[in-house]
């Protein structure tokens, strides 16, 4: 597995049929060493840090596969790196194989899966598609946030390695969107969640508030 591309972009000004909106979700392929802080990569930043960015967002990760499953579902042959928003396209990694508290290294730098990237409004404005956010989302092609363990620097071609997760229950992705979507989700799975410590605080106070709206 290793990375395909790395995307970037600075927050501006964009126009999406007459909607005028500050993002900085077009992200687009920089070739050569690129440096790992820790809010972010070098050259990257987002236009509104109440919901994006932050050391639980810093990177976003997306699959070349799920790239090539919208081509094909869209019918859009000018989706690539970078289409989704995401900062590093990578080969494999399905969300039902990578757990919140994975850890991985690429390049000199380290990171720690945090959690799965849900569909805002620009994505739909980005890709022109006001009905992609559903399908996103049940398909389980979200794509997942990176918080920086350790900076350094990476290039795309660099292989990702897995390291030793320190988190004592394994959930998948894919698992906890299903859980986080249920409905009728049991106190016992909410606290199964609630136990990861990768997993960041204003996600475990939504969880919180499923069990407290149980009782």
């Amino acid at each position: 597995m290793k990375v395909i591309s790395i995307n970037v972009s600075l927050p501006r000004l964009a126009n999406v049929h007459g909607r005028e909106f500050e993002t900085g979700f077009f992200k687009v392929p920089v070739s050569g060493p690129v440096a790992v802080n820790w809010l972010n990569l070098e050259g990257d930043g987002q236009a509104d840090l109440s919901v994006h960015g932050g050391p639980d967002k810093a990177v976003y990760l997306y699959s070349s596969e799920h790239i090539e499953y919208w081509k094909r579902a869209l019918r859009r042959d000018d989706i690539g790196p970078g289409s989704f928003g995401e900062n590093l396209t990578v080969e494999g990694h399905a969300e039902n194989e990578v757990a919140i508290g994975d850890e991985m290294a690429i390049g000199t730098a380290r990171f720690v899966v945090t959690q799965p990237r849900l569909p805002c409004f620009k994505l739909a404005l980005a890709l022109e598609t006001p009905s992609i956010g559903k399908p996103f989302l049940e398909t389980g092609r979200t794509g997942f946030y990176l918080r920086v363990r350790q900076e350094g620097i990476i290039q795309a071609g660099d292989e990702v390695h897995p390291l030793p997760s320190r988190e004592t229950e394994r959930v998948t992705i894919a698992e906890f969107l299903k859980l986080y979507r249920e409905k009728r989700a049991r106190r016992d799975q909410i606290r199964r969640l609630l136990s990861l410590a990768a997993l960041p605080e204003d996600w475990k106070n939504r969880l919180r508030g499923k069990t407290e709206a149980r009782s």
